[in-house]
């Protein structure tokens, strides 16, 4: 692709469960002040995990061509659909049954999950997508990182998913959901994936090199990183020094989660900051919106009413923390 005189604006959103409903939230709040869908923002959109469910609905056509569904509409899909989604039966949450149960299985059933997806993307795939899309993943048996590209997905058959498998793939957090079995039907080949989240749970840093391989003759970017929240939960030493690999098995996911998303942030402030220099406002090229959550908020399948509306409120509290930064998106994204 060629590069113009604008900035390349690239979107990446992290992986976080159900508290994907905070990067919804601010993105609703950028559609709204740019008075465009999220698609036509960006040049490319990255997501893993929750992330990567919202990075492809947000690029998934309607019938009309038209983008399928605005932010504000995947809010929804955490309110009304989340809880089908991390749902299992009443005996499996029994205390004594759910630790026996996590010893042996994951913790949910991939059905409900199908279902909801099914019902979002239906027949679309990855070639499909408005705007170039990077999802991540990781394949198990090759034990490697496994990048679903939707412009490579245009020029290879044999690389175009349905975008429901894409976000099966994406979302297969260990643990949680079984591992998803991708069958390429023409080279009947088949591929063991799972939550990319184990690897780029921030992916904004592919995406970033993802950029500058579509758009080799650019030199300016602008990147967008959301967050779904930094946990605050304390693991204690009295408690993890007894821990063998069961007591570990949900700590460990969040650790690597956090871990990873931390030094992207990092990295990105790094590398853009020194490429911007010094200037005006115009100047800033690395936008982060994170909010640290308290212990109670940090649960990444906990979809009562009541956490939902403290996810929620968490995302508005960026959006009114950050205000003048979307206000600045909005007009920069939009080149007004």
């Amino acid at each position: 692709m060629a590069a113009n005189s604008r900035p390349i604006r690239i979107l990446s959103i992290d992986g976080g469960g159900i508290r994907g409903i905070i990067p919804a939230t601010v993105l609703a709040a950028l559609e709204s002040r740019a008075g465009q869908p999220i698609c036509r923002l960006f040049d490319l959109i990255a997501g893993t995990s929750t992330g990567g469910i919202l990075a492809l609905a947000l690029v998934k056509p309607a019938p009309s061509g038209a983008p399928g569904y605005s932010a504000q509409q995947l809010i929804q899909l955490y309110e009304q659909d989340g809880a089908h989604i991390f749902s299992c039966p009443w005996w499996q949450r029994l205390p004594i049954i759910s630790l026996i149960y996590s010893l042996f299985a994951s913790r949910y059933s991939a059905t409900h999950i199908d279902a909801v997806l099914h019902k979002y993307f239906g027949t679309s795939r990855l070639r499909d997508a408005l705007t170039p899309l990077l999802i991540m993943s990781y394949e198990l048996r090759k034990r490697d990182p496994w990048l679903f590209k939707s412009e490579r997905a245009k020029a290879e058959p044999d690389h175009d998913f349905p975008m429901r498998e894409v976000a099966r793939a994406t979302s297969a957090a260990p643990t949680y959901f079984p591992p998803l079995l991708l069958r390429d039907a023409p080279e009947r080949r088949q591929y063991e994936l799972i939550d990319g989240g184990v690897y780029a749970n921030n992916p904004a840093m592919c995406a970033y090199v993802e950029a500058h391989t579509l758009f080799p003759d650019a030199t300016d970017f602008i990147v967008v990183s959301l967050g779904t929240g930094q946990t605050s939960r304390p693991i204690h030493y009295r408690s993890a020094r007894h821990w063998g690999i069961a007591g570990w098995a949900r700590p460990i996911l969040d650790v690597v989660f956090d871990g990873v998303s931390d030094t992207v942030d990092y990295q990105m402030e790094q590398l853009l900051s020194r490429a911007s220099g010094s200037g005006g406002e115009d100047s800033r090229r690395h936008f982060r919106f994170q909010a640290p959550l308290t212990p109670d908020q940090g649960a990444m399948d906990d979809t009562s009413p009541a956490h939902l509306e403290q996810l929620k409120a968490v995302g508005q509290g960026i959006v009114t923390q950050h205000e003048r930064d979307l206000d600045e998106l909005a007009r920069r994204l939009t080149g007004r």
